[in-house]
């Protein structure tokens, strides 16, 4: 009876017990790793929704505003650019990529707006 619990609990494994030890010789443990990337894996998930929200809404945009809001934001799975960036991507003016960008982002909230009312409304009625 003994050696059957014995062989039920052999292979777990407790997030305290050491793996292994940093560059200064301290003992880490599985939760000292599992901590260190909650953060950074809850901002992924954030962004990732942030994104997929985004293109949901994207089709109000129209061509130039779209690959602002996109190089801006990363959208295209590659690092963020900044205005500077773009402007010179697209020969235009940094100035002009921040009006474009402020005027993509309304655009992007007013439709964002629109549709939570619409989903309010229906769980209203």
């Amino acid at each position: 009876m003994h050696l059957r619990a014995l062989k039920k609990v052999r292979k777990d494994v407790s997030l305290h017990d050491p793996i292994g030890q940093d560059k200064e010789g301290n003992e880490i443990s599985l939760i000292d790793v599992l901590q260190a990337n909650t953060e950074d894996l809850a901002e992924q998930i954030q962004l990732k929704m942030e994104k997929k929200q985004i293109y949901q809404y994207i089709h109000v945009l129209d061509d130039r505003e779209k690959e602002v809001v996109i190089g801006r934001f990363g959208l295209d799975m590659k690092k963020e650019k900044t205005q500077r960036e773009i402007a010179k991507q697209l020969g235009i003016s940094r100035s002009y990529v921040s009006r474009i960008e402020k005027r993509a982002l309304m655009k992007l909230f007013h439709e964002f707006y629109r549709h939570q009312k619409a989903v309010l409304r229906k769980e209203d009625g």
